[in-house]
């Protein structure tokens, strides 16, 4: 994982990669007020009002690193027929791995033709670090992130004059059109 600036990473928690071991080792983490307000920016929302997750941290594979977890959000978005204030709660399970820029895993799977081969259903493809620190709180933000809702509505709320698009008008008119009504005389 490349490292960030805090400006572009308002949430995180670094990890030496060194200190972890093969037992997982179990962490809550929890975004203060300061990070809660950079999340929001980031997110283009109202506001976050929680952002906590708990993580367990192991060792994949001999030289990788699993996070596993599950990350919990409060958050005020607009609605998008009001734009007046929606609440919405996150709570996401999720699993990420990370393997060093030079592991053997790095690579990915290919078929002789050097096509890459990707399972649409299967795991993602571990995120390669360099360097001996990973930033699991950032990975918790992707997460959260993944999970808002893009089109949050106020319940209830309806568009009142709801006008559906036939597609009748996007053809070009004929050039020929305007001579339609034209008579010779």
């Amino acid at each position: 994982m490349k490292r960030h600036d805090s400006d572009e990473t308002p949430f995180s928690y670094p990890v030496k990669v060194g200190h972890i071991s093969a037992n997982p080792v179990e962490v809550h983490i929890e975004a203060d007020d300061r990070e809660l307000a950079g999340l929001a920016a980031l997110w283009d929302v109202l506001s976050v009002k929680k952002l906590a997750a708990d993580l367990k941290i192991s060792r994949w594979k001999r030289d990788g690193v699993r996070i596993k977890g599950n990350v919990k959000a409060k958050l005020v978005q607009a609605c998008v027929v009001t734009l007046e204030p929606v609440e919405s709660d996150i709570d996401e399970d999720f699993e990420h791995i990370f393997i060093p820029e030079d592991s053997k895993l790095a690579r990915a799977p290919t078929m002789d033709a050097g096509e890459m081969v990707l399972d649409p259903d299967g795991p993602d493809l571990p995120e390669t670090f360099t360097g001996d620190t990973i930033d699991a709180g950032e990975v918790v933000a992707e997460f959260a992130a993944l999970a808002i809702d893009p089109y949050p509505r106020k319940p209830g709320a309806e568009f009142a004059a709801h006008m559906e698009d036939t597609g009748e008008n996007d053809r070009k008119p004929s050039p020929f059109a305007v001579l339609k009504d034209w008579k010779k005389e």
